[in-house]
């Protein structure tokens, strides 16, 4: 028996470009009518569209708000961070449980109407 492996490739990664030009398109927008309802240049959006490797986040932010982009920063240091303030806070949140008495029985709850 022959042992059969499978190559999976990465999808390539999009561009800021791509992802522009191909949000603008879907939207049915013009260079020019995105760069209006942004707020910036229509030679900003040409620029970016084109591969222009220096774009100002702000400029960028206004462009992906009108083509309804977000954008979500990822880093292992964040994730890290994160879990540990998780793993604090359960831990705290167990400790402090176990510190309190515990209360068993029934309980009733009455409905009274004020006289």
């Amino acid at each position: 028996m022959g042992f059969i492996s499978f190559i999976t490739a990465k999808p390539a990664m999009t561009t800021i470009a791509q992802l522009t030009q191909s949000h603008r398109k879907k939207a049915g927008l013009t260079q020019a009518q995105l760069a209006k309802l942004a707020g910036v240049g229509k030679t900003v959006i040409w620029e970016i569209e084109h591969g222009r490797e220096s774009v100002q986040w702000d400029t960028l932010q206004k462009i992906f708000r009108v083509l309804n982009i977000t954008v979500e920063w990822r880093s292992p240091l964040l994730d890290r961070a994160a879990s540990r303030a998780t793993t604090t806070a359960l831990s705290s949140a167990v400790s402090a449980s176990s510190v309190l008495p515990s209360v068993s029985g029934s309980f009733t709850a009455e409905s009274r109407t004020p006289v």
